[in-house]
């Protein structure tokens, strides 16, 4: 069974989901509209994600350390990984993330797996940017996006 909670933070409302081993989704909750059985279950692993959430909207936590399951294709988690090494405070283009992913034409294929990121934040889409330096494509919003990088910024 999976687990759900809702937690209001600096930035909106956010669902966490976690399936009894790892945290399977983090999402605005006026973005997305929960799909498939999960009942309303605050966890110990859940009460550790919104914790470690808190920590890096406080701007005491660079890099998170929970168990992650994000569900998506072999294409799409082998970018989440590579997002996952941008470190805190850096930016990368979707053109630099096709590179380091091994298929430097894929930049359009790695701006999809990052719209289709089910674990916001902790898998750190908001560090993506387009090729000329400019903020695109976030599920949360440009605004949340514009927050979370100014955040790591300072």
């Amino acid at each position: 069974m999976r687990n759900i909670f809702y937690y209001n933070t600096m930035i909106g409302e956010l669902g966490i989901e976690e399936n009894g081993l790892a945290i399977t989704k983090v999402f605005l909750v006026d973005k997305d509209i929960e799909k498939g059985p999960s009942e309303k279950n605050e966890t110990e692993l859940l009460k550790e994600a919104i914790k470690q959430l808190n920590e890096y909207f406080d701007g005491k936590r660079k890099e998170f350390n929970l168990p992650l399951a994000p569900k998506g294709t072999e294409f799409q988690k082998k970018v989440w990984n590579t997002l996952k090494e941008i470190p805190f405070g850096e930016t990368r283009s979707y053109g630099e993330i096709a590179k380091l992913i091994g298929n430097e034409k894929a930049s359009r294929a790695v701006g999809m797996a990052n719209n289709k990121n089910p674990i916001m934040i902790i898998i750190p889409c908001h560090r993506v940017i387009g090729a000329n330096g400019k903020l695109v494509g976030y599920a949360g919003g440009i605004d949340i996006k514009e927050k979370l990088l100014n955040l790591e910024k300072n």
